[in-house]
């Protein structure tokens, strides 16, 4: 009886300190994680384009003003090109003070812009496209934009907001301008896709984007080691993993920098993406 008591104590001091570590010190600090974009469509012009992927900040949740400079400090000592955010700035279930995300988000630095998409948690709140603007991003629910840098060759952003209109009517636009090209207009040389749900991709033609950028899944916010993910949303059940190259488009996912329903992170740390795009 002594043993099993032992055992007992020894089983709920390791399962306290996992969900107190998880809780409180693996929902804070931040990592930068890089990736290099090969696609030999890209230009000189292009090349060695900086750009900066934010999700899922969830303000409030475990993201405060403190964390939020942080994470604004780091993306300009990055010095991006473009700065793009994939949905869930914001909670629909957690009180905020949206001067207090305007003040940060506007001291973001972005050579040639800044981009949002909505999410499931940011539709729902009045304040979401006020904040959006006055923070310097332009949204992309459901537009295209053309970016040039050296070239009169552009790139081209797109998005899809959340909601609930067919994707034809979310890429409407989009379509629109691909499909009304003339043989000799000067043409994207690359296409860039914003969406907060991952899972979105199978319901599109990937051949017109050659780089989608989500996020969403957490990266299932709470990983163990050799399993992965415990579990992931719906819209994020086919795609959550950090790189997916899917014929010839690559679909990027972030990890996220908040929380979503529990406040808990495990071998997940916050995180933001950072790209660079080059032709070799």
């Amino acid at each position: 009886m002594k043993k099993i008591i032992i055992v007992l104590i020894i089983i709920i001091l390791v399962i306290s300190s996992c969900l107190l570590y998880s809780r409180f010190l693996a929902t804070k600090g931040l990592k930068v994680k890089e990736y290099k974009v090969v696609n030999n469509k890209i230009t000189d012009s292009y090349h060695g384009l900086k750009i900066v992927h934010l999700s899922d900040i969830h303000y409030g949740s475990t993201i405060y003003e403190k964390e939020l400079n942080n994470i604004v400090n780091k993306i300009n000592e990055i010095k991006p090109d473009i700065v793009v955010l994939t949905g869930d700035l914001i909670d629909n279930r957690i009180s905020f003070d949206k001067d207090i995300i305007i003040k940060y988000l506007s001291k973001i630095e972005a050579k040639l812009g800044k981009y949002a998409v909505s999410g499931n948690h940011d539709i729902p709140i009045d304040d979401y496209n006020y904040i959006i603007k006055e923070s310097g991003f332009l949204s992309l629910d459901n537009k295209y934009e053309l970016i040039y840098s050296k070239s009169n060759e552009p790139i081209i952003i797109s998005g899809i907001g959340y909601g609930e209109e067919d994707i034809g009517i979310k890429t409407e636009q989009f379509d629109k301008y691909i499909s009304e090209l003339k043989a000799d207009d000067i043409k994207p040389i690359y296409s860039i896709l914003l969406v907060h749900e991952p899972d979105t991709v199978d319901n599109l033609d990937l051949n017109k984007y050659d780089l989608v950028l989500s996020g969403h899944s957490h990266g299932g916010q709470v990983r163990l080691p050799f399993i992965g993910k415990l579990y992931t949303p719906e819209g994020a059940k086919n795609y959550y993993d950090e790189y997916y190259k899917i014929n010839n488009t690559d679909l990027y996912i972030s990890s996220g920098l908040g929380t979503s329903m529990y406040k808990f992170r495990l071998f997940n740390k916050p995180s933001f993406n950072f790209y660079r795009i080059t032709n070799k």
